[in-house]
């Protein structure tokens, strides 16, 4: 019986994605909107995304350009930026909003690097759970008769070269990240 990898695959697509999406939310130097996608504004009574109520675009390097549609929701998405407690200053003026990020600190580098390796460490800490997961299937599978020990212990082999192909992955996203951030 062969064993079906496809669940543990998109297992590890899945904590890939997740850790592409948190190292988008931290910040480098220069203004991107993705840092904005977490934002949730209080509008029509109930919360929604930025992304969903105005747009959002680059103007240069250190600020973005919120335009929101309905121009009575600029006191709500001004607040909703300053909740999000993202180091960034919030500027309205008749024609939308304007975030402007700051010089980064060698501190502040510091300690988003330190942010950084920590989401870096958490998916690696998931990925394996789903590793664990997927042995465990396969001792399982063992049990119920299905398989012989050289299958499984072969299984097991390509669950471990899949486990350290998608950690370095990761890995990889982390210290791209770090070498944004210091710049």
């Amino acid at each position: 019986m062969a064993y079906d990898f496809s669940k543990f695959k998109g297992q590890i697509t899945e904590t890939q994605e997740w850790l592409s999406r948190e190292l988008s939310g931290v910040r480098t130097g220069r203004a991107a909107p993705a840092l904005l996608d977490n934002v949730r504004v209080d509008s029509y009574g109930a919360r929604t995304p930025l992304s969903q109520i105005a747009s959002v675009t680059v103007e240069d390097a250190r600020t973005i350009r919120i335009s929101p549609w309905d121009k009575t929701l600029n006191k709500p998405i001004e607040k909703a930026i300053g909740d999000a407690d993202l180091g960034i200053s919030v500027v309205v003026d008749d024609s939308g909003i304007r975030v402007i990020f700051p010089e980064l600190t060698a501190d502040r580098r510091t300690l988003l690097t330190k942010l950084a390796n920590e989401k870096v460490e958490q998916s690696k800490v998931t990925l394996r759970g789903h590793r664990a997961e997927a042995i465990k299937d396969i001792d399982a599978a063992e049990k119920d008769g299905g398989m012989g020990k050289d299958e499984v212990d072969r299984l097991k082999g390509e669950v471990q070269k899949m486990v350290e192909a998608a950690t370095q992955a990761l890995e990889a996203s982390g210290k791209k990240k770090q070498e944004e951030i210091a710049r």
